[in-house]
């Protein structure tokens, strides 16, 4: 059962709780991935309630306790956003077939994250209302997660949009995050291993009224408790630990659909990348030019 169809069928059970009682139940159907991510007390402490309470509120929901749950949340958060069928020991130890495996194992991620996409339509409508209302754009990654967020950092930048990269350098990044505002968007782009300076910042940043943006591999990334949108994608991967395949598909579906509810605004941005095409002193002239 996807966590929709859970969710639903728990919401039938609603009119009969008082209005407190009630109150909390939405809370929890609501927010999922907190739910299945985050102890007892912290969703307490967020709600103003007692552990007691959430306890009897599960139970009212149908479920042996609180624990129970978090538990069944959990399993089908993880269903839904990670491959089931992806086989990761796939490389026999005489290397026979390695290409057709690994091709068939990226396939997959792509595919996996093509599905989440699609169960994402109306995050992606919010996501172009956020970034085409914002003053500035942040993209924040460390390590291999800052791949994807340069390259999102130069879509942005490639439709006239103003963005600013946010990596690990000379700076800190709670250092660099200073001077954004509640009228700015961040997009974290996270996959494991998860950092810790990367939560603590977006943390920092979501308590200013910053909109956050994560794009992850799974609603267990730390990350996702600050984030107001997620977009989920596959990076399983049998020998470098992640695979980028799934985020750089990601920033390129999200960017592709912005560029297009842009309208004259995107194409006008596009024309100007391709007038650059012209430069005989970058680009050899007598060869196709594509962009």
């Amino acid at each position: 059962m996807e966590i929709q169809r859970l969710e639903d069928n728990i919401r039938g059970k609603l009119d009969r709780f008082p209005a407190k009682t009630r109150r909390v139940a939405e809370y929890i159907l609501g927010n999922s991935p907190e739910i299945a991510f985050h102890s007892i007390s912290e969703t307490a402490e967020k709600l103003s309630v007692s552990r007691a309470q959430l306890v009897r509120v599960a139970r009212m929901l149908g479920f042996n306790g609180y624990a129970d749950l978090k538990n069944t949340l959990k399993k089908k958060l993880l269903n839904q956003v990670i491959p089931s069928s992806a086989d990761t020991d796939i490389i026999p130890e005489d290397n026979s077939d390695t290409a057709t495996k690994i091709c068939r194992l990226e396939h997959a991620n792509i595919d996996e994250t093509y599905r989440n996409l699609s169960l994402s339509r109306e995050d992606i409508k919010k996501f172009c209302r956020a970034v085409r209302d914002s003053d500035s754009i942040y993209c924040m990654g460390w390590g291999i997660s800052s791949m994807p967020a340069e390259w999102l950092y130069t879509r942005f930048a490639e439709l006239g949009l103003k963005s600013i990269l946010m990596r690990r350098g000379s700076l800190s990044l709670q250092e660099q995050s200073r001077g954004i505002g509640e009228n700015d968007v961040l997009i974290v782009c996270e996959l494991p291993s998860y950092v810790i300076e990367v939560t603590e910042t977006a943390g920092l940043i979501a308590s200013r009224g910053t909109q956050i943006v994560s794009i992850t591999d799974s609603p267990a990334a730390p990350v996702c408790a600050y984030s107001s949108m997620h977009f989920y994608v596959s990076d399983t991967s049998p020998l470098f630990g992640s695979s980028l395949i799934g985020s750089m598909f990601a920033v390129h579906v999200l960017t592709s659909i912005l560029a297009k509810d842009m309208g004259n605004e995107g194409r006008r941005a596009l024309e100007e990348q391709r007038e650059g095409l012209n430069d005989g002193r970058v680009y050899y002239p007598s060869f196709t030019l594509r962009y």
